[in-house]
């Protein structure tokens, strides 16, 4: 996860590629689910773009995922078992 710095702002931190390779989801894919080119996801993963918050809470939707758990200004560490359960929490929500 490559941090993207503009100026004097704090990096932004994503898990874009991790969730992305978990969902066995190619990067056209989430492309065509948000509605941007694959191009722009592989930025967004290479830390070479920041995403407007209506793409960050589109590409939040598609995972299931509140932003505070796709996006930061620190490094991440592993998942939580928390934000694990809510998305399964909410998929299951949303099968029913």
């Amino acid at each position: 996860m490559s941090p993207v710095r503009r100026g004097r702002e704090l990096p932004m931190y994503n898990r874009l590629r991790v969730l992305r390779a978990e969902y066995n989801m190619s990067r056209a894919e989430l492309a065509e689910k948000v509605e941007v080119n694959p191009q722009t996801i592989g930025a967004l993963e290479r830390g070479d773009h920041y995403p407007s918050l209506d793409l960050a809470f589109r590409i939040c939707a598609v995972f299931g995922l509140p932003v505070e758990a796709m996006f930061s200004r620190e490094p991440f560490a592993p998942m939580s078992a928390s934000v694990y359960e809510r998305r399964t929490d909410e998929s299951q929500r949303t099968e029913s």
